[in-house]
């Protein structure tokens, strides 16, 4: 709920229970003998617990309001109190009846809406009616409370306004049930809330922690005798609340649950709503998804920030601290997400490099993340703030990532740009999938095997370009069928791979049909590739073998690549053509084949960096 929303109380009960005289009696702060037989809507400004909008108060009569009526305020309402009269045996035993049709007036559980039992004429009778009504809560777990109160003498009448404002902007229903526990929905939150300020990952909050929580959600730290008072507390109450004079996240859930037991609700809400929950206990879209375009032609990678908080994820949850991530440190790294942004074994195993046991690298997690911010910066951002970035960085979600708005330094005829795309096109059977799995993993052998084979479509990794790390992001492009055309978004790309089965004879048409089709004309950078090269290489039955074909259009001549002798020399070449493409379209346009090789272009490359 936005400051500026109003809220909407609907009062219902049986007649002369005292609805209208409690409505007016707040109006007023005087009780009048002569009460109509409701009240109109009276709007009241709000008061004491945040700054709110306008509260507007509904009077049920069933002699002005029909069935139909009622129904529909009661869906329009975000909090109804029941009202009965404590003088009247029957009216009390009525209120499961208003409870009943109330759940009927809604769809689901989820669609309840929060309920304040007033027990009006406390003046007439000396006794309390709360333990016969609280059985009536152990069903009816939308009930927010009880306030026994009196319209005459005005006894608790703001207070069961206030408590019904309250039940609305700090709800207890989504955080703790009828068996005094906290909700699943409320428990998962405050974890996520513990393991994003368990800063040295040790599953403890110790002092400096508890502070770092304390500052960022309320603005100032404990005073330590406090402090020791709240761990003392735990430690009497939980017995697995305090660890090493920390406290557990068990004693960090207890904890909460004194703040709601104690009508400190509004205290545990501070805290998720600091940590981006909505009153759904659901992060708030505004918190994971916010506003931000990207002008044509522009890209988005990691900041710097983004880069060092991811790295320093990395080495928190790396608990045995041998430089990579097991399936279990990555599925407890996601675990405070509501589901992990890639899958562990079929996707971030098999498009980004990993270490001889198969895990994820440092390397490896940062190439993954490069890639996903490349393709889908709005998932970047959505899993920055699910894992606590605005939180550590204390900043604004958008600056965990880069926007570069122009694409070449023209004064060196470099890109700005760290992460580039290679499209890898070629007929079936090319060896494509083979040349792009070769890029993240150094054994090769595994690749030969059938059970091996993967949809993954994109893979990505580093490479050390003249003193510059940079990541090339290898996207294959899968093409049913040799006629179909290439869409739009398969040609353009930073660098274009067209591969093509050396022993294979019929292999290279498709991708010389390719070239003069899409890139003849074009600015984008080609690299022809024949793999498997370790086979004897045939003849093509094409007009032009692939070394007059290069020739003719001004290529480099084939690189022959072979899975049994990659040394990775070859993405270094693709990585470069992709850095300086207006290096190679002017040699091109001046009829000279630029070989990154070549001594010529070594010189320019001194030149320019």
């Amino acid at each position: 709920m936005s400051k500026n929303d109003s809220i909407r109380i609907l009062v219902v009960g049986d007649s002369e229970v005292g609805k209208t005289s409690l409505v007016l009696s707040l109006v007023n702060e005087e009780f009048t003998e002569d009460m109509p037989c409701s009240a109109p809507e009276i709007i009241i400004p709000a008061c004491g617990i945040r700054k709110i909008g306008p509260t507007h108060i509904f009077d049920y009569s069933s002699d002005t309001m029909s069935g139909d009526e009622l129904y529909s305020e009661i869906k329009e309402a975000q909090v109804i109190c029941i009202v009965y009269a404590m003088n009247a045996s029957d009216s009390v035993s009525r209120i499961q009846n208003w409870l009943n049709l109330l759940r009927s007036a809604v769809e689901t559980e989820e669609t309840y809406k929060p309920i304040i039992l007033a027990g009006n004429k406390a003046d007439t009778v000396e006794y309390s009616t709360i333990e016969e009504v609280a059985q009536i809560m152990e069903n009816f777990p939308e009930i927010e409370g009880i306030v026994e109160c009196s319209a005459k003498t005005l006894q608790n009448v703001a207070q069961l306004f206030y408590f019904a404002q309250k039940a609305v902007l700090n709800p207890t229903t989504p955080l703790y049930t009828i068996d005094q526990q906290l909700t699943p929905a409320c428990g998962r939150a405050l974890r996520r809330i513990f393991e994003i300020c368990d800063i040295d990952g040790d599953n403890l909050l110790d002092d400096y922690e508890i502070n770092f929580f304390q500052e960022y959600c309320f603005g100032s730290p404990l005073q330590q005798i406090a402090l020791n008072k709240v761990k003392t507390l735990i430690k009497q109450k939980i017995s697995n609340g305090i660890s090493n004079d920390s406290i557990t996240c068990d004693g960090f859930l207890f904890m909460h649950c004194l703040f709601i037991e104690s009508g400190r609700v509004e205290t545990t809400w501070a805290v998720l709503r600091r940590f981006g929950y909505n009153e759904q206990l659901e992060i708030r879209k505004e918190y994971s998804h916010p506003v931000l375009k990207i002008p044509p032609g522009s890209n988005t990678e990691l900041s710097e920030k983004g880069e060092q908080f991811l790295t320093g994820l990395f080495g928190r949850y790396d608990r045995d601290k041998d430089g990579a991530l097991s399936e279990e440190e990555h599925r407890k790294l996601f675990s405070i997400c509501p589901t992990p942004p890639w899958s562990f074994l079929s996707d971030i195993k098999k498009s980004c490099p990993t270490n001889e046991q198969g895990l994820v690298t440092l390397r490896g997690w940062m190439s993954r993340w490069a890639l996903l911010t490349f393709i889908d910066f709005r998932k970047t951002l959505e899993y920055l703030a699910y894992l606590g970035f605005i939180v550590h960085e204390n900043c604004k979600l958008v600056s965990g990532i880069l926007v570069i708005h122009e694409n070449l330094n023209i004064l060196r005829r470099q890109s700005f740009r760290t992460v580039y795309t290679c499209h890898v096109i070629g007929s079936r059977g090319a060896g494509k999938t083979s040349l792009c799995r070769a890029f993240v993993t150094e054994n090769t052998s595994n690749l030969f095997n059938k059970e091996y084979r993967t949809n993954i479509v994109h893979y990505v990794n580093f490479i050390q370009l003249y003193g510059q790390e940079k990541h090339l992001v290898m996207r294959e492009i899968l093409v049913n069928n040799s006629l179909d055309p290439l869409q739009p978004q398969w040609v353009n790309c930073d660098v274009a791979c067209l591969v093509y089965d050396s022993s294979n004879p019929r292999s290279f048409e498709y991708i010389a049909r390719i070239y003069i089709k899409y890139y003849a004309e074009s600015k984008i950078p080609v690299m022809i590739v024949g793999t498997k090269s370790d086979l004897v290489e045939r003849q093509q039955d094409y007009i032009l073998q692939p070394a007059e074909f290069c020739q003719k259009y001004k290529l480099q001549p084939p690189y022959l690549f072979s899975l049994k002798s990659n040394n990775k020399e070859m993405y270094t070449k693709l990585a470069t053509l992709a850095s300086y493409p207006y290096v190679f379209y002017y040699f091109k346009n001046k009829n000279i084949v630029l070989n990154p090789d070549s001594d010529s272009f070594q010189e320019l490359m001194k030149f320019v960096n």
